[in-house]
Order: C-alpha cells, then structure tokens, then sequence
C-alpha cells in the first residue's frame, strides 16, 4: 500500500550527491490514482518532476489531424514515457534523462515545439551551419502558419503520441487510438523512471542509448 505522500532519496544523475525525491499521491478525471513526483537538487541544477499514473495501462498511440482551431486546444497529456511525433515536419521529442510530463493542448505542445526548433536554429547560426539554419526557419515558418490557423496552412500535420507505458493521451473526440506495434515497442525510449507497484520497485532506463530531450530533422 502506498502513502498519500512520502520521500525518497537516491543519487544525483548529474554530480551524484544524494537527491530527495518527494511523492505525493491524487486523483485526477479520465486517469484514476496518480502519483507527483518532484526533486531538486540542493548541490547543482538538476531537477525532476513526472506524474505516474498507478493504474495499468497498455502501450499505446494517439494521433490527432491538426485542421481546425478547435483542434489546437484539444487537451494533451504527455508523461515521461511518450515520445511526440509530427511526421509531416520531421519532428521527433523523445524521453530523455530529465525529460518532464506535463499537461497542455495542442497549442501548447507546438509552441514547445518552437521554442526547441528556434534555439536549435541560434545554435546552427553561431556555427555557421547554414543548412541547418534554413531548415530551422522553414519550421518555424510553418509551425506559426498552423498556429494561426491550421485551415490555412500549407502544412497540415497529425501530432501523435507514442507511449509504451501507456501514460500519455490526446483527449479530443477526434482523436484516434491504437495499441502500439511490437517494433514500435523495441524502438520507444521510456524516460528515466518506472514504478511498478505491484513490485514496490523504482528502476531508472539511463542506458547509453537515452538521448537529449528533443530533435528536429
């Protein structure tokens, strides 16, 4: 039986002095019984914060076409575990090490989006990276055009959100789901936490192959 709230304490990833994990348990509509968790560490700057979901959940996709306004405000919901995919603009944002969950809307998911796109795109200019930096612009471009307004734009794009642990959603009546795929499983990165609590087990995926929070292409 879990607490309503408690501590944990393990290694920083970063400068692996101890870290102070503190979780608090809530329920929350369409999920049921989640868990909080956030950590900060008092040594340097890493900090932490996921929502779990307690109840069990099969791997899972959502994918939504992005065509009216109403359809920027469909509510998201991305844990940890969920990798954003918009194919139409060759963009990718896996889980990574320090990668948070949050809940928003499709707007919010695509000005998240930009804000990734557009320092990725200063970074490319200070490098002399022209390539890069028209890629950036033709992005930034076209994520303010379906911003504005997904009707007309000449993009038009399907967000999905691929979740292993099941712990991400895309609630709109539009919105369409599916188990994910066995090759789709082999390839999706977790994050960095897992709770099993039938176990009563804390494990961390810091494996060489976790990558940075986010990339475009």
């Amino acid at each position: 039986m879990i607490e309503d709230t408690f501590e944990t304490r393990t290694n920083c990833p970063l400068c692996q002095n101890e870290l102070v994990m503190k979780w608090q348990r809530d329920n929350i509509p369409y999920f049921g019984d989640i868990m909080y968790t956030t950590s900060i560490c008092s040594n340097c700057t890493f900090r932490f914060a996921d929502t779990l979901i307690l109840t069990g959940k099969d791997p899972v996709c959502y994918s939504l076409s992005v065509n009216t306004p109403d359809d920027l405000d469909a509510r998201v919901i991305r844990s940890t575990s969920g990798t954003i995919l918009i194919q139409e603009l060759g963009i990718m944002v896996e889980p990574g090490p320090i990668s948070e969950s949050y809940i928003t809307n499709v707007e919010g998911v695509l000005q998240r989006i930009r804000g990734v796109v557009e320092s990725a795109t200063r970074w490319s200019e200070a490098d002399c990276e022209l390539d890069k930096v028209e890629r950036g612009l033709y992005l930034l471009a076209r994520i303010d055009e379906i911003i504005e307004n997904p009707e007309t734009a000449d993009c038009k794009i399907t967000l999905e959100i691929k979740d292993p642990l099941g712990n991400s959603a895309i609630l709109s009546a539009n919105a369409k789901s599916r188990p994910l795929t066995c090759d789709e499983l082999e390839s999706l990165k977790t994050g960095m936490i897992i709770l099993d609590i039938d176990k009563d087990e804390l494990s961390h995926d810091v494996s060489d192959e976790t990558s940075p929070i986010g990339r475009f292409e």
